[in-house]
């Protein structure tokens, strides 16, 4: 079973481990304000305390050099089930986009929240495709009608959206 592991700190911490552990599948990315690792792997982890996350769906292989966008849900116990199987269905569509390199649905193995992990070329190719139908079928997590049906409520709290760039923070895409 493949696991993702994500710590996040300093764009020079974050760095130093990730030199520190260059035979792993380890993926640098920053954001506005900080910088995060991604372990995906079928064994144990190097990060002392991460976040941790079951690999519930895959597309496509994660790349080093990309732009992450990562829609943080939470779902209740009760639509768990639903929520995984709507993903499922629905979210092959986007790998024909223009620009699209990775997906993964990811399930917290310690909170309610799921990750929906998105990579592409850039910044500008994740724009350039927030409002297509494929996208909206596959990731918009705003509508509950279209998530579970119109009765049925499977969320928590409000999703939102980090973004991320393997660039540093000190370079512009």
């Amino acid at each position: 079973m493949k696991n993702v592991y994500i710590t996040r700190g300093t764009a020079e911490f974050m760095e130093k481990i990730k030199e520190k552990h260059m035979n792993e599948n380890i993926i640098l990315m920053h954001g506005s304000g900080s910088s995060q690792l991604l372990h995906e792997t079928e064994g144990k982890t190097v990060f002392q305390t991460p976040q941790r996350y079951e690999v519930v769906e895959e597309m496509g292989q994660l790349q080093e050099h990309g732009f992450f966008a990562l829609n943080n849900v939470a779902i209740s116990d009760e639509g768990k089930p639903v929520f995984e199987e709507r993903l499922k269905r629905d979210h092959p569509d986007m790998k024909h986009a223009e620009g699209f390199i990775a997906f993964r649905l990811l399930r917290s193995l310690d909170s309610d929240t799921y990750v929906i992990l998105t990579e592409w070329e850039s910044s500008q190719s994740f724009d350039s495709n927030k409002d297509t139908p494929a996208f909206s079928a596959a990731y918009d997590t705003t509508k509950k009608e279209l998530v579970a049906g119109p009765s049925i409520h499977i969320f928590t709290s409000a999703p939102y959206i980090t973004l991320f760039s393997s660039l540093h923070p000190d370079h512009s895409e």
